[in-house]
């Protein structure tokens, strides 16, 4: 199935990123160390990325877009909701 949106909880070193086919059913969970992201999501066809902004999501922002996805960040206020569990899902 093919990842349409992915969510990204942004750490020091570990990154989690979960996406959802079109029809909003878990279609990937993973985690990823600082140095695999670009690699990782080089290899992803485009898809719309959500992040919570805080001090390198710019930076990733910027990255990411420049390989052609959509990423859109959110105020911490905005994805308190998305968190399931101690591991944030976005």
């Amino acid at each position: 199935m093919k990842t349409t949106t992915m969510g990204i909880d942004l750490a020091k070193s570990v990154f989690a990123i979960h996406g959802v086919n079109a029809h909003g059913k878990a279609a990937l969970k993973k985690q990823l160390k600082r140095a695999q992201m670009l690699t990782f999501f080089g290899n992803l066809p485009p898809c719309s990325i959500g992040m919570e902004a805080c001090g390198s999501a710019h930076h990733w922002a910027r990255q990411l877009t420049a390989i052609g996805h959509t990423v859109k960040l959110m105020t911490p206020q905005f994805v308190k909701p998305y968190v399931k569990t101690n591991w944030k899902i976005l």
